[in-house]
């Protein structure tokens, strides 16, 4: 096979790929999150069969407790953050109009001093801007909702995801074991490489990402808790959570933390703590938590991380967003490859140029 032979057939498989997926992607949600499941608990499984437990058996125990786990982080989670949500909601309106009366005089203190022509282009481009960032927003969010939160799904996610991960997990090895045996020889090595970074990158990023968003989370939640900020615990914990987006998370998590914060203590020191708070769990998490939980091994730079995200999640809604981290980390490690490739070939070197000592000139080597 050539290299065009190569290059065409991996390219038509590229193709199959992601109309498979936008041909499927109604029912695949629930096959999906079985294989990440199986996938993140297939280390478990080796290690239950090194110390002489049955593949079988390891799996139905596993998958088990997994699920268990996952229903009474559930079981007590959702109902609190449910509560303090509605009673967020219901008193949003409040916050609004405290917030309006606490920022009017500074506003029309700042807007005296600004011409009004400058004053309307500013209003102009605002609404322009706000208006189009709103409608971006709401059809990402329609495509998550509308491809992931139907009821069909919902059902299929709850009862059809733990059998498909309990066969996975069963069969992981063979599965593996059998895509390996169909590698085009001559190029199985390269291909066992790139794989073995993908498992690094994807593992390593999920994973140390996962904790430092359970770790902001509670810290954020507890903190804001303290300084007495109104449903600041359901606010740290979601802005924990959608920190899994870098930057997002935070920006969001600030900005509804500084308004229900001006709406409850107004402009003093109380809101300042507010913005301790927050200020404060940024230093840990880019000194500390990122630097040690998910490390610079990882090589997903956070731009490009976020830019998967919020594709995947605006092509393939729920779906898109759980395969984002994955094809994210497929494509860096497969742009790295090639990287690699060219560098070491002629096309980027055809020889050293070195100089003549006789004559002065540079020749190539």
């Amino acid at each position: 096979m050539t290299l065009r032979d190569q290059a065409r057939f991996w390219l038509l498989f590229i193709v199959a790929f992601f109309l498979v997926i936008w041909l499927f992607s109604g029912i695949l949600l629930p096959f999906v999150a079985g294989m990440a499941i199986a996938y993140f608990l297939d280390p478990v499984a080796d290690r239950l069969e090194k110390y002489g437990m049955g593949r079988t058996c390891a799996t139905m125990i596993i998958t088990i407790v997994f699920f268990l786990l996952v229903f009474l982080v559930l079981l007590l989670v959702v109902p609190l953050i449910g509560n303090q949500l509605a009673g967020f909601l219901e008193r949003l309106p409040g916050y609004l109009d405290t917030l309006r009366s606490n920022t009017v005089p500074y506003l029309q203190s700042l807007m005296d001093r600004i011409a009004p022509e400058t004053l309307d282009g500013i209003t102009q481009s605002v609404k322009g801007q706000a208006a189009n960032a709103l409608k971006w927003t709401g059809e990402v969010l329609g495509n998550v909702l509308s491809g992931g939160l139907a009821v069909l799904n919902f059902l299929s996610l709850v009862f059809i995801t733990p059998v498909v991960a309990f066969y996975l997990l069963r069969d992981w090895d063979k599965i593996v074991a059998r895509i390996d045996g169909l590698l085009p020889r001559r190029l199985a090595g390269d291909i066992r490489q790139c794989a073995r970074e993908i498992d690094d990158t994807l593992a390593g990023f999920v994973r140390g990402q996962s904790t430092v968003c359970l770790l902001l989370g509670l810290f954020y939640g507890i903190g804001l808790t303290l300084v007495g900020l109104e449903f600041g615990f359901v606010i740290g914990l979601l802005t924990g959570i959608l920190s899994f987006v870098p930057f997002v998370g935070m920006i969001a998590g600030f900005a509804v933390g500084m308004v229900v914060g001006l709406a409850q203590f107004g402009f003093g020191v109380d809101i300042a703590l507010v913005a301790l708070v927050f200020g404060v769990g940024q230093v840990i998490e880019g000194n500390f938590l990122t630097p040690k939980l998910v490390g610079d091994k990882v090589q997903l730079h956070a731009v490009w991380v976020m830019f998967a995200l919020l594709a995947g999640g605006a092509v393939f809604g729920l779906l898109g967003v759980m395969i984002a981290v994955p094809v994210a980390a497929v494509i860096g490690v497969l742009v790295r490859y090639g990287l690699r490739q060219y560098l070491d070939s002629r096309l980027y070197d055809h020889g050293a140029v070195v100089m003549d000592p006789s004559s002065g000139d540079q020749a190539e080597k």
